[in-house]
């Protein structure tokens, strides 16, 4: 199977939804031209979901997303532990691409392989808009921005877009780790927005 993230600009979008709904993204290449979904991977009970009405609590629980080919063709698990600590990318066969461990929460994070070595890092501005990727000699492969929609959009709906750019040539898995960042870092620092 060809690698459907191979473009060097890439957009994730999350569209919104209602306080009940399922983490859901598109990844589209700089055109427009869908790529990929993102669905979460399994439902949270009633109860699950009502906890994170409450502030400082939503982005504590764990979350999982499944992303596939627009025809449902498995590629990745994005995988959210509880707490923010821990984000792992996981292949469809089980194999662990790599893992976002966090250094100082909403600030730095350190992108690891499979077998927990150190690939590189991920620094994130104050507003929690820009992430800049770079490997482990400091060299940038990426960089993540959040657009801004708007007060209402931000604080009324669950609707975030990213715009993904990828200083090819960059090798694997520190390539997959820089595509699924969008998707990881929102997990982690923007889906406390339940309510729209």
């Amino acid at each position: 199977m060809s690698d459907p993230f191979n473009a060097s600009v890439l957009r994730v979008e999350q569209p919104r939804r209602g306080p009940f709904a399922r983490s859901r993204y598109k990844v589209m290449d700089g055109d427009g031209t869908l790529l990929a979904v993102a669905d979460e991977n399994d439902r949270q009970k009633r109860a699950e979901k009502l906890k994170s009405f409450f502030p400082g609590k939503s982005d504590l629980h764990s979350r999982a997303v499944l992303l596939t080919t627009p025809d449902g063709t498995p590629l990745l698990v994005v995988d959210k532990q509880e707490g923010r600590m821990l984000t792992t990318v996981i292949r469809p066969g089980g194999e662990v691409v790599g893992m976002f461990r966090t250094e100082r929460i909403g600030r730095r994070y350190k992108l690891c392989d499979g077998d927990d070595k150190p690939l590189g890092e991920i620094a994130v501005d104050l507003p929690r808009k820009n992430f800049a990727i770079s490997d482990t000699d400091g060299n940038r492969v990426g960089h993540v921005r959040k657009k801004f929609n708007g007060v209402a959009t931000h604080l009324l709906t669950t609707a975030d877009k990213y715009a993904v750019e990828i200083d090819d040539p960059v090798p694997e898995p520190l390539r997959t780790m820089v595509v699924t960042t969008a998707i990881a870092m929102d997990l982690t620092l923007h889906e406390s927005k339940e309510l729209t």
